[in-house]
């Protein structure tokens, strides 16, 4: 009897250990399954930081490419701004040796002016100035013509050889010679061939050309010949003296314009 009640235990022993191996083991897997999902979420953390870090090292490499593309630009204005600058320094030195030099064989024209027409300049026959880069040769008329004439007298040539022979040496200069006169009409005796004083003052500065090129040396490619007539007087007409300073030649030399000059050193060099 009591061996077939301890039989009838056995059923609801083996139940109660199923259910308790089932719980076990319902426990264990819910366990395990929430240690799974923690995991899990601990992954995709995890990922989502290291996707915002390479997001952000990307975007720091952008940055820094973009500021060294930038550099490289400056560096290269920088340069090309620098070596600008050297080729305006260069250009600058070489303009003012330039200057120097000319300013040098200016004044050496100058001094050989003084030093051939000294008598000339003495007597007050002769005005040289200087200014500008320019020279100005003021011989009055009776220097250069007989009353009223247009043809160089013996003295005017003897004054224009020497003038000539330092003209000759220049060659940077344009050499303009302008014939002008007072207000008084030429002669009865001269209207025949120079009506009016437009006619004189062209005469007389064409003839001193002529002289400076065939007895002077002076080429002829660098002078210029002009007449003013009494439109450009320097002194007023009301005197005798004022009158007298009127009359006369003037003798400038100007720099020439850059593409001229240019132009005369090809042909030059050419030659």
């Amino acid at each position: 009897m009591q061996a077939e009640r301890g039989r009838a235990w056995v059923p609801w022993l083996v139940t109660v250990l199923v259910v308790l191996l089932a719980g076990g083991v319902l426990y264990l897997a819910h366990r395990g399954s929430t240690q799974a999902q923690a995991q899990a979420e601990e992954a995709r953390k995890a990922a989502d930081e290291a996707t915002a870090r390479a997001r952000d090292a990307e975007a720091a490499r952008k940055q820094l490419e973009e500021k060294y593309t930038a550099l490289e630009t400056e560096h290269a204005k920088l340069s090309s701004e620098k070596e600008q600058l050297s080729t305006e320094k260069e250009q600058l030195s070489q303009t003012v040796q330039e200057q120097e030099a000319e300013l040098a064989k200016l004044k050496d024209t100058y001094d050989d002016l003084q030093d051939k027409m000294k008598a000339e300049i003495a007597e007050g026959a002769i005005k040289l100035s200087q200014a500008k880069g320019r020279i100005q040769v003021d011989l009055v008329d009776k220097v250069l013509f007989d009353s009223g004439d247009a043809s160089i007298s013996k003295r005017g040539q003897e004054v224009l050889k020497r003038l000539g022979g330092v003209l000759a040496k220049v060659d940077d200069k344009a050499i303009q010679v302008s014939g002008h006169t007072d207000d008084s009409p030429p002669s009865q005796k001269l209207q025949a061939t120079f009506p009016t004083n437009w006619e004189l003052s062209v005469a007389r500065a064409v003839n001193v050309v002529r002289f400076l090129e065939e007895q002077g040396g002076v080429r002829s490619r660098r002078m210029i010949a002009a007449g003013y007539g009494e439109t450009r007087p320097v002194s007023a007409n009301a005197t005798p003296q004022g009158r007298a300073r009127n009359r006369r030649i003037e003798v400038l030399l100007i720099p020439e314009l850059p593409a001229k000059k240019a132009a005369l050193k090809t042909a030059r060099d050419t030659r």
